[in-house]
């Protein structure tokens, strides 16, 4: 397994990301296979900006999705979702909607993250362009850190990033998730500099050797913290996407979402701020059985433990851009 949200069969993540001249933006796309997959949604955060995610509520009509978009650029990124529902249209991949070749439409529900201006021009924010970019680069490989539609994020004043992680539960079901972190939340405990998702992690996940960073570090990141205050208002928004092989219905996977923000809470804190657009979005490909009650309950457990685990991922992985440092540069000690 490669401890990534494409461990799930028929998974794959495409990335693309714009550096340098004013940008510091992208966009994930997170792509199953081209009958779709079952979706569902909980959004949570105080100030979301998403597309298509009422479609996603379990009274309405259409059930499987064909790609969820996560992207930079506030409201202005959403473009991006465009431009990945008019290559797939282009494939033939979409929701029928009459006998007739290519009579499809792709569904493409999508979120943003803020990242505007953190290139240094705010007029800078991904389009439908990037977004087609970001679907031909989808693959089983997962970037994780400062790529995608983390390439421009941060994360209580450190620098944010994408990460993913996955399990196999004992029945042979995989959960897998991926997280674009960017919060206005820490994901640092304050009175130790380690990470709030560390505990929650299992062999693997982290670099041998991680341990408590020393109180140098952690003194000197609070000096530069009261010298260089987070900027007002700290406008942010975590995403996330779970996704499993499991047989589960539209209901089921709005509640996977919903477990999926009890795995932010456990990284983030605070989380789900009014300057938070907090989303969760997941994806059930039906290859595998449909989970009985005692089953269900273990894969919502598992899919809070990979959110949880994914951002610990994505933060370590982070590298410093746009003025933001990573995690690695503040605390370099706790990497031994």
């Amino acid at each position: 397994m490669r401890n990534a949200i494409t461990d799930v069969p028929g998974i794959r993540v495409g990335h693309a990301q714009r550096v340098g001249a004013g940008w510091l933006s992208g966009v994930t796309v997170v792509l199953p296979p081209a009958e779709g997959a079952v979706g569902g949604v909980d959004v949570r955060g105080g100030g979301p900006g998403t597309r298509e995610t009422d479609l996603l509520d379990p009274r309405n009509l259409v059930e499987r999705v064909h790609a969820i978009v996560l992207t930079g650029g506030s409201a202005l990124g959403l473009g991006a979702a465009d431009g990945v529902a008019r290559a797939l249209h282009a494939q033939g991949v979409g929701y029928p909607v009459a006998r007739a070749p290519g009579a499809v439409v792709p569904i493409v529900p999508a979120a943003v993250v803020f990242d505007l201006g953190r290139g240094g021009d705010f007029s800078t924010f991904p389009d439908a362009a990037l977004g087609r970019e970001a679907l031909a680069a989808a693959d089983l490989e997962v970037g994780e850190g400062t790529v995608g539609a983390g390439t421009g994020t941060r994360v209580g004043g450190l620098k944010g990033g994408v990460g993913s992680a996955s399990t196999r539960l004992p029945d042979g079901t995989t959960v897998g998730a991926l997280a674009v972190v960017n919060a206005v939340g820490s994901a640092v405990d304050l009175a130790s500099g380690e990470l709030l998702a560390a505990r929650h992690c299992v062999p693997g996940d982290l670099p041998d050797g991680l341990r408590r960073p020393d109180v140098r570090d952690l003194d000197a990141a609070r000096q530069r913290a009261a010298e260089e205050p987070e900027p007002q208002p700290p406008l942010a928004t975590t995403l996330a996407v779970v996704a499993t092989d499991a047989t589960l219905t539209k209901a089921q996977c709005q509640k996977v979402s919903g477990i999926g923000h009890d795995g932010l809470s456990r990284a983030i804190n605070p989380v789900h701020t009014m300057y938070d657009g907090d989303t969760v979005f997941t994806l059930a490909t039906g290859a595998g059985p449909t989970p009985d009650p005692a089953a269900f309950h273990l894969l919502l457990v598992a899919a809070a433990d990979c959110v949880t685990r994914a951002v610990a991922r994505g933060v370590l992985a982070a590298a410093s851009a746009g003025g933001m440092r990573s995690y690695r540069e503040v605390f370099p000690t706790a990497l031994g």
